[in-house]
């Protein structure tokens, strides 16, 4: 039984990530920290738990395992330091940290306590897309040439995502930080870190943040991808597809079918028999916490996300092409 304290409830997943521990059955809830106290203290409540103003009070505790970190992102280095150094496994929010400085101190930090860490990619334990990492992967496209990913929701004209969502010093960011992660973090699992990033942010509803982002990298060999999100997207069905110099693959539509032209075919093939759903990010926490057994997301991938995030706002606030 992992006994966990939840640090925050800032991040709108934090209450499905809440329920995955409570569904699991190897979890024991021993505290909340909030930097919210109403909010922390209604959570507690709910859990049953004591709630902590002071963090380092719940870190504190001999008998807390692990922390589900979903505090503000300005706040993920802080936190997470001490975490590892008070000897608690982390499961994280993403993006790691807003900055790779910032990234570069924590997983520093992780490493040298020798804790468990997880970040969540869900989109990274979805069958189609593990599909296309493994067409890539084996060539069956040839060298691949160009990589496009939408993800977009309408959080901001639809009205559900909360307030400090816009709060740029508690985010660093918008649309790209948040929803774009997943695009951002795709991209590098299926082509690598790129070369360069150009990146352009828009504020429809001037709410303070970007609502609207597209970002382009390209390889040293020639390739390019693009990671598209925002806030402003009613009715917007992911899209994933990566050509290659032999074939394409594609992922698209309301049912997000999966079409493949591979080496050798002259048609699109619709895709039935992918591979079965990889193990939640929450799920390869407790195991490794658990039983001590290796994560998929960890350090490694979590520092390419922030390497390609610092990038993407760095070309933003310059505005121009910068190199990784």
């Amino acid at each position: 039984m992992v006994r966990v304290g939840m640090v925050s409830y800032w991040h709108v997943h934090a209450p499905d990530y809440t329920r995955q521990l409570q569904e699991s059955g190897r979890c024991q809830f021993v505290g909340v920290y909030d930097e919210i106290p109403q909010r922390g203290k209604e959570w507690a409540q709910k859990l049953q738990v004591p709630y902590y103003e002071d963090l380092d009070a719940l870190l504190a505790r001999e008998d807390l395992d692990a922390v589900v970190v979903d505090a503000p992102t300005s706040r993920h280095e802080e936190i997470m330091t001490k975490a590892a150094r008070a000897g608690k496994h982390i499961f994280t929010e993403k993006v790691l940290c807003a900055t790779l400085e910032e990234a570069r101190r924590t997983v520093n930090a992780i490493r040298e306590a020798g804790v468990a860490f997880v970040i969540s990619f869900p989109h990274r334990t979805m069958p189609a897309n593990l599909f296309v990492k493994e067409v890539v992967d084996s060539g069956r496209i040839g060298t691949p040439t160009y990589m496009r990913m939408r993800n977009a929701h309408n959080g901001t004209v639809g009205g559900w995502l909360p307030p400090h969502f816009y709060d740029a010093r508690e985010t660093c960011g918008g649309a790209m930080i948040d929803l774009g992660a997943h695009p951002m973090y795709l991209t590098g699992w299926i082509l690598g870190t790129p070369a360069t990033m150009a990146s352009t942010f828009t504020q429809m509803a001037n709410k303070g943040v970007e609502d609207n982002a597209v970002s382009v990298m390209t390889y040293r060999n020639g390739a390019i991808a693009v990671a598209e999100t925002g806030f402003m997207t009613p009715a917007s069905p992911s899209y994933l597809e990566v050509q290659g110099t032999e074939g394409t693959v594609l992922v698209q539509g309301l049912d997000q079918s999966v079409w493949l032209r591979e080496r050798g075919s002259e048609a699109f093939v619709r895709v039935e028999n992918l591979p079965a759903p990889g193990r939640s990010a929450m799920e390869q926490f407790l195991d490794a916490v658990e039983r001590g057994e290796p994560v998929t997301f960890g350090l490694e991938d979590a520092l390419q996300l922030s390497t390609l995030m610092d990038a993407a706002y760095r070309s933003h606030a310059q505005g121009r092409t910068v190199e990784l």
